[in-house]
């Protein structure tokens, strides 16, 4: 009688779950007019490209930086993410030299860096995290892997070999 791990059918569960949800993230992000999208479902729009010698992974990150973005090959699935605080203010200063230039009157001197006096009345912070898991359909040499980012499109090549290893690796963007 072979004993049952219940660790390893709970990571199983778990993984079934991942797939089912990642299929179901093409159909929630726009299932049509008058119909709420499901936030998050699809925060990375990805290509999987295959061919004799290779697997390339295309994915959209526009707004983030390079060293924005953590990349790691683990059990034949590439993770990305990618997380950034952004700034916004939502009111610009108000120039008074335009104002009081007509009557004479007090003009608003600039810094030394040529900036007028800033007064806020907001200024909005928000943390934005994208993720995405993608299964790489063949075995791939991890330490062959490459990435490189441009233009907001990230562009991951694995080339392919014949044996598995189950170790994970990380790969630096440049």
């Amino acid at each position: 009688m072979t004993r049952r791990d219940p660790f390893t059918e709970i990571e199983d569960l778990l993984e079934r779950m991942g797939e089912e949800f990642e299929e179901l993230g093409g159909t929630l992000d726009s299932p049509g007019p008058g119909v709420p999208g499901f936030p998050g479902a699809r925060d990375v729009d990805v290509d999987v490209i295959e061919d004799d010698e290779s697997i390339t992974v295309l994915a959209d990150l526009p707004g983030f930086d390079a060293d924005e973005i953590e990349l790691e090959l683990r059990d034949e699935t590439l993770s990305i993410a990618a997380t950034r605080e952004e700034t916004r203010d939502v009111e610009a200063a108000v120039d008074e030299s335009d104002a009081g230039a007509d009557d004479g009157g007090d003009e608003a001197d600039p810094d030394d860096t040529g900036e007028t006096d800033v007064r806020y009345h907001r200024h909005e912070r928000r943390h934005r995290a994208v993720s995405r898991r993608i299964p790489i359909p063949e075995p791939v040499e991890r330490d062959g892997a490459t990435a490189s980012y441009d233009d907001g499109v990230l562009t991951v090549t694995l080339p392919k070999r014949s044996s598995s290893d189950g170790a994970g690796h990380s790969i630096d963007v440049s």
